[in-house]
């Protein structure tokens, strides 16, 4: 194992995916694993699809873990695109002791939070940089100076009467036929409302959708610069691995 080299693991809805992660540089060593994320996806099955993608790599160093759920002293509180017995789960016992070795486990968003502000589209940013997903809901990230502020959920603000991602989530323009400029304005309706509460320096938008940022981010009606992630699908093994001391 190089010292600079660490490992982190993406748990999604659909699919389970690993790698090891340069920590100089943030990028990949080799080629990422995938595997399918089991159904139903309980906890101990999920542990034993992580399992999987870390023998595959025959890695012996802790490990960072993403779950797509807020995740407080490594217990999992909701579950968002995973089995609803993951609350209550305490995650960090559950993945050492089925991997058995150091696990840290953190929110998805974060994670990706994490790997966009040391590595990609908030490298350079000294100030609150704030990463959003948007996908069928809407993930958050907030950090100031690459401190992390560890489980907002700003796609549950409300923003006139409305969750912020019944608006300007990806899926409800897919949802709705809505052109991207009609979606725009829902998204600059989200964004200047967390403009108000938050005066970020920088957004970062992830999710699917930000690989056509040109067709949309320049209808943004906002005053903060809005820039598309960097690092798409790696994000989440990036900051996993960064999580569990990279």
């Amino acid at each position: 194992m190089a010292d600079n080299h660490g490992f982190g693991v993406d748990i999604g809805g659909s699919g389970i995916k690993g790698g090891v992660v340069d920590m100089d540089t943030g990028e990949l060593v080799g080629e990422r694993y995938k595997v399918l994320t089991p159904q139903p996806s309980t906890p101990q099955a999920c542990a034993e699809a992580v399992r999987e993608v870390v023998d595959n790599f025959g890695w012996q160093g802790p490990i960072g873990v993403t779950v797509p759920a807020v995740v407080t002293g490594g217990v999992v509180r909701t579950a968002a695109n995973i089995d609803p017995s993951w609350i209550g789960t305490d995650a960090d016992a559950l993945f050492t002791a089925t991997l058995g070795r150091d696990v840290t486990v953190l929110n998805d968003a974060d994670a990706a939070g994490l790997a966009e502000d040391r590595y990609g589209a908030g490298r350079d940013m000294e100030g609150v940089v704030l990463l959003l997903t948007l996908g069928t809901g809407i993930g958050s990230a907030l950090l100031h100076k690459g401190t992390l502020v560890p489980n907002t959920e700003f796609g549950h603000l409300q923003v006139d009467g409305k969750e912020a991602e019944h608006r300007a989530a990806s899926s409800i323009k897919d949802a709705k036929g809505w052109s991207y400029e009609k979606w725009a304005e829902q998204v600059s309706r989200v964004f200047r409302e967390y403009e108000k509460l938050l005066w970020p320096d920088l957004i970062v938008v992830g999710g699917g959708i930000s690989r056509k940022a040109e067709k949309w981010i320049p209808m943004l009606d906002v005053a903060t610069p809005v820039v598309p992630a960097a690092l798409l699908n790696t994000a989440g093994i990036v900051g996993a691995a960064m999580a569990c001391g990279g």
